[in-house]
């Protein structure tokens, strides 16, 4: 009965049953309204919202069948991939029930197994596109013992083991995920929004502390926008057994790690740092998007140049919001930048492909040794012309008006069902810096771009440096797999000397002038060298033996760093801060002061 009360008001009723999880299958079960066509057309989503490329969805559907309202099978056909094509003998409602596999926790679509069940809608529920935008109800069948959680509303019901959730039409299904099982949850509050913290599976996280800095980095939104687009929000965590990822939803999101990599500092930053990412895309991306993707065509490529934005805005921001909660340190905050920028220019790729260029291409964007030589990702490319961006925006206006205020201005006047363009991202840098930025976009978006970091840096009073006492060391240009010991070749640095040599990926090097080396022992053999030496390389090349000559060039050595210019300005100092909203957090001598505790 309560089950049937929490469906009373939707117009698309689905049912999953999950109570035999152990082989992750389920049976589903879509209940559609009164169809007055002849046909009735269902699908099975192409891709999922937040990987924007198309996936082999409708492989894990079986036994499809479909049922009049008197029970009597009704004809259907495959039209395509993710179709299906039902026959009706005389109008009325539809019932359409098919088995489900799912066993794909890395893609983040759909995972069942003895102890939960993610279930994303798009890899998981029928949509037909005649009652898209109707009301929906979900009602889970579970083994004893689980619980269900989604940023979705509850479906009214007196009885903790019913699992209903309801949703406004099937665009806020699809972007509501639900994840059942054993599991425990937290809590809080935050800036007048309710939060839940949902874990699954066991690990070495700190559950007390992760909730705390989930509240903190939940009480940053204000530094970008002046609202929220949800009432309630749902963080998903799973420690899994060497799955990674994370996925931004409407009203959620799901972030996965391998259950022992919570504890060291390093890996707890890359998963908090993850954590904000997935919450400031419920702004960016969920709130507001581009062109191209609004509506979501869910059986269809849906293409913009503006992914960059989506996606390496988000990157951009996401560590100075941990900065601003405290949760990372300046110095944590400058490392992690540097990082970026030295991976920046030892990417051949910037030289070939815009951001906006990759951004249309993310759909059929491959990994791989072209890739690094090639191309650029929106994420770390996104993430410099956001830099840039942020610091021209800064300079045109007097610090008066920064890139945070460019998303502001997006989710106030862009907010779904409206989408923005490129022209409206331009009006807006104009209204606030008053100067036309046609030059700059054709120049850092539209064109590959090599940034000139050391003239960028000097306006917040930063420069880059290998080491405290900076050191070279020879460079090959080339790196290994490190598969069962051998050197074959993963990547070949265009430009570089192993690329000069005639070394591809793939090759399988031998000896170094006559003596058999070692992926182990390879780094330390070329230490043996200096700048300018020429190398003898025994390497197999699609399984034959040649010889290739090697000019060795030079690298600096050391850790990369962001250190204080000697002297830095007041001018430089306010800039720093206008940027990151903190003091300089150089003393005199230009060392890092000391907030580590904050970070504790």
């Amino acid at each position: 009965m309560s089950a049937l009360f929490g469906m009373a008001h939707a117009d698309v009723h689905y049912k999953i049953d999950l109570r035999t999880p152990e082989h992750h299958s389920a049976n589903v079960e879509v209940q559609f309204p009164q169809t007055d066509s002849q046909t009735l057309k269902v699908n099975l989503p192409m891709w999922r919202t937040g990987k924007y490329q198309m996936l082999p969805l409708a492989d894990g559907i079986r036994n499809f069948t479909a049922l009049d309202d008197e029970g009597k099978a009704l004809k259907w056909q495959r039209l395509a991939s993710g179709e299906w094509q039902v026959k009706l003998e005389k109008p009325g409602p539809v019932t359409v029930s098919y088995q489900l596999y799912a066993n794909d926790l890395g893609l983040r679509v759909r995972d069942i197994n003895a102890s939960h069940a993610f279930l994303d809608a798009s890899g998981v529920f029928m949509y037909s596109p005649s009652s898209q935008a109707q009301a929906i109800s979900v009602s889970l069948q579970v083994p004893k013992g689980w619980e269900s959680y989604s940023g979705m509303k509850k479906g009214p019901s007196p009885h903790k083991q019913v699992h209903v959730f309801n949703a406004d039409n099937y665009h806020v299904l699809v972007d509501s995920p639900i994840e059942t099982g054993i599991n425990t949850s937290y809590d809080f509050n935050a800036d007048g929004r309710e939060y839940q913290v949902v874990f699954w599976g066991e690990g070495n996280y700190d559950s007390q502390k992760i909730v705390a800095d989930l509240t903190k980095i939940s009480a940053q939104a204000h530094t970008i926008w002046s609202g929220f687009p949800f009432e309630r929000y749902v963080y998903m965590i799973h420690a899994t057994s060497g799955e990674k990822g994370a996925t931004e939803h409407l009203n959620s999101t799901v972030i996965q790690l391998p259950r022992f990599n919570f504890r060291e500092r390093e890996d707890y930053l890359r998963f908090i740092s993850t954590a904000s990412h997935e919450f400031i895309h419920t702004w960016n991306v969920k709130a507001y998007r581009p062109q191209g993707l609004v509506p979501y065509d869910y059986q269809a490529e849906n293409l913009t140049s503006l992914l960059w934005i989506a996606e390496g805005s988000t990157s951009y921001f996401q560590n100075q919001f941990l900065l601003s909660a405290g949760i990372m340190t300046a110095k944590e905050f400058l490392q992690d930048l540097a990082k970026r920028i030295d991976a920046n220019l030892n990417n051949p790729g910037k030289e070939l492909q815009s951001v906006a260029e990759a951004s249309l291409g993310q759909w059929t964007s491959t990994g791989g040794d072209y890739a690094m030589n090639h191309s650029v990702n929106i994420y770390s490319e996104g993430y410099f012309a956001s830099l840039s961006l942020d610091f021209s925006l800064l300079e045109d206006s007097g610090l008066k008006h920064s890139y945070r205020d460019v998303h502001r201005k997006l989710y106030e006047d862009f907010r779904l069902p409206k989408a923005y363009g490129v022209n409206d991202v331009k009006a807006i840098l104009t209204s606030l810096s008053g100067k036309d930025y046609q030059q700059w976009w054709h120049k850092h978006v539209d064109s590959p771009v090599s940034l000139d970091f050391d003239t960028l840096l000097n306006k917040a009073g930063l420069k880059l440096q290998y080491g405290k006492k900076p050191k070279t060391t020879v460079d090959a240009g080339m790196s290994l797999t490190g598969v069962h010991g051998d050197l074959t070749l993963a990547h070949v640095r265009k430009g570089g000397p192993a690329w000069n040599a005639g070394l591809t990926s793939g090759d399988e090097i031998i000896a170094i002038n006559g003596l058999k080396v070692t992926s182990e022992g390879f780094n330390k053999r070329l230490e043996d060298f200096k700048s300018g030496d020429v190398l003898r390389i025994s390497v197999f090349k699609q399984q034959q033996l040649q010889q290739v000559k090697l000019t060795l060039a030079e690298q600096p050595k050391g850790d990369v760093m962001l250190v204080s210019v000697a002297n830095p300005s007041a001018a430089q100092q306010a800039f720093y801060k206008a940027w990151l909203g903190m003091d300089w957090p150089f003393d005199e001598k230009g060392e890092l002061l000391s907030n580590d505790d904050a970070a504790e």
